[in-house]
């Protein structure tokens, strides 16, 4: 007679595990839900979730955006200059305005030097694409 009382356990789980979750977005802007997502990220279909879900909402709130996101992927993992500026060149002036305007943003919340570093290094980046020449000042040597 017990074993009826298992399905609404389950449901109750996962109505608690749900409200927590809610919980944790609206607190703090996130701040506590995003070391959760960080680590469930690191499993591969949940990464691959995570993805699809924030591209969809991303495609809803900035199209251009998404659009010079989705050009800009297929350089991510190359840190290289020119092939940045090759990426840059094919966004159409929209989806730029929309690009640079997300970097910007992200410069103001940038968490530690090593994120702000990579940030300016992508917009001196853009503005040398933009500029249209960009030889020597995105070239620059790294420390050792």
């Amino acid at each position: 007679m017990w074993w009826f009382l298992i399905p609404l356990i389950l449901l109750g789980v996962l109505v608690v595990a749900f409200g927590l979750l809610v919980f944790l977005g609206r607190f703090r802007n996130g701040a506590l839900l995003r070391p959760l997502v960080e680590r469930l990220s690191k499993i591969g279909f949940m990464r691959r979730f995570f993805t699809k879900i924030s591209t969809a909402a991303l495609e809803r709130q900035n199209p251009e955006l998404a659009s010079a996101m989705r050009k800009i992927s297929t350089v991510a993992s190359n840190p290289n200059p020119q092939a940045v500026q090759k990426a840059m060149s094919r966004l159409t002036p929209s989806e730029r305005r929309a690009y640079l305007q997300a970097t910007e943003s992200q410069t103001e919340e940038a968490p530690n030097r090593q994120a702000r570093r990579r940030v300016e290094k992508m917009q001196q980046q853009a503005r040398a694409t933009r500029a249209g020449g960009g030889g020597s000042a995105s070239r620059k040597r790294k420390r050792r």
